[in-house]
């Protein structure tokens, strides 16, 4: 090749010791591409759930599958599509991840049928699982150790700013009813920015992160935790619906036997899913018990208080989308607020205080639908949804970084890979077991009264997570980078 050509970007890429990767911003840029895909997949859905049955019918139900389907398969693909990174290539499944990611979309959004929905809900998990491990493994080295910490400075601000447009942007594409696709456009903006984030993995991101030849995959723990997870939210999502034949008690019963399984399969694998060193650490389980009861209560609360808004004050979904957005933009204040000064500083007590905004927040929701019932208004709720979100916010930014806090410097990247995953999950036991308490409230106690229920419920996962915030570390990693 002659000297002054490009050399194609495709070719195997070198670290520089100095400068870092040469495509390293470009490498940023589409990773967070990818984390914003997947947010506001996992979020918008929410609100569009009302259309979406209106539209290709389907029981209560299946509001709650197709959130559940997208976060079950994130969860589970997320334990192993990290070590899978290091055997198959990060690049490689992060642009399968990518591609597969966007051709789901386009099928979610061709859908004739609840059931191919939450069927290609559930691959937009699966490939998201995928796809999102491997973006953060390739930041990390693609920059230098003195520029890492400017390169993950934009996640906060672009992740807040899609926490805030979410809603919105999924109120105003359902409102705006493009070309008569309805909710299913919502689905289908992936496709373009799939496409073209997809090229622009392919042609810039490292190749100098490839195969770890030690690297080993434990399928059968992998099959094991699948199968467990899948039993346990089938009969808590269907139950009520089928009016809990005894054969959902046989499930819960077998989810149950699959669980003890896997213990067993992980203390006697020879390169297990999950660090067994993990489950030692008393602080890294009171992180689980934590992340698993906020998120349950969130994802839980946030599907029903859509159906309230739509259902019960028969909200539109633009209308919908603008009273949520308060929410959104405590989430971003709080994250902000606590992510440059009051997690710093204050550690855990954060965890404390933001439980404590979140729980006022909610009650003030309680007292609005109490007084005002089926009259309230967006602007009645805007309190109580600012200051749930700024509480919750609050509680994002520092969480995992105080949840690693005591472990070894081999154990964090696991650890970070199971509080994902535990996060994902919980969201789909949320969705389960909330959404179906709803509906079972929902014919004798009507809309007000039922989330109101759902509010008392929501408050009592968040006092289990109160107390679980004791057991963590009182600061940080300091070498924490998000």
């Amino acid at each position: 090749m002659m000297s002054g050509t490009t050399v194609p970007v495709t070719a195997t890429a070198v670290l520089d010791p100095e400068t870092g990767y040469r495509y390293r911003w470009m490498v940023l840029t589409v990773v967070l591409i990818a984390d914003v895909m997947d947010l506001l997949d996992a979020t918008i859905a929410n609100l569009a759930g009302p259309s979406i049955r209106a539209d290709i019918g389907g029981s209560e139900t299946t509001l709650q599958w197709v959130l559940a389907a997208y976060t079950l398969t994130f969860a589970v693909g997320l334990i192993t599509s990290a070590r899978a990174g290091d055997l198959w290539g990060r690049r490689r499944l992060f642009v399968i991840g990518m591609v597969g990611f966007t051709v789901a979309s386009l099928l979610c959004g061709l859908a004739p049928s609840a059931g191919l929905l939450i069927a290609a809900r559930a691959a937009q998990g699966l490939f998201g699982a995928v796809m999102i491990p491997q973006g953060l493994a390739m930041v990390k080295a693609s920059f230098t150790e003195a520029d890492l910490q400017k390169a993950f400075i934009p996640f906060g601000p672009v992740m807040g700013l899609a926490a805030v447009m979410g809603p919105i942007l999924a109120g105003f594409l359902l409102h705006a009813d493009l070309f008569g696709s309805g909710w299913r456009s919502i689905f289908w903006i992936n496709v373009p920015v799939g496409a073209v984030s997809s090229y622009l993995a392919l042609r810039f991101l490292p190749r100098h992160l490839e195969t770890d030849p030690g690297a080993r995959l434990d399928l059968r723990g992998s099959a094991l935790l699948t199968a467990a997870s899948i039993t346990l939210i089938y009969p808590l999502v269907q139950g009520h619906d089928q009016g809990w034949p005894g054969w959902m008690f046989g499930l819960l019963g077998l989810s149950a036997v699959l669980w003890l399984t896997f213990v067993v399969s992980e203390r006697r694998a020879s390169h297990p899913v999950i660090e067994r060193s993990l489950f030692g650490n008393r602080a890294f389980v009171g992180g689980l018990v934590f992340l698993g009861t906020f998120f349950t209560a969130m994802s839980g609360f946030m599907l029903t208080i859509n159906l309230f808004l739509q259902y019960g004050l028969h909200f539109t979904p633009m209308h919908t989308g603008l009273a949520l957005a308060p929410w959104a933009l405590g989430m971003a204040v709080g994250a902000a607020a606590s992510g440059a000064a009051l997690g710093p500083k204050f550690g855990r007590h954060v965890l404390h205080g933001g439980l404590v905004l979140v729980a006022a927040g909610l009650g003030l929701v309680w007292l609005t639908v109490g007084s005002n019932a089926m009259h309230t208004t967006g602007w009645d709720l805007a309190l109580g949804f600012f200051v749930t979100g700024v509480g919750s916010g609050a509680i994002f930014a520092p969480l995992f970084d105080i949840i690693l806090a005591d472990l070894g410097d081999h154990e964090v990247g696991t650890g970070s890979g199971v509080l994902n995953a535990v996060q994902q999950f919980c969201g789909a036991l949320g969705v389960a077991v909330l959404g179906s308490v709803f509906f079972q409230l929902l014919p004798g106690h009507g809309f007000a009264d039922s989330i109101r229920e759902l509010i008392v419920i929501s408050v009592g996962c968040y006092a289990v997570s109160f107390a679980a915030a004791f057991l963590l570390p009182m600061k940080a990693r300091e070498d924490a980078l998000h």
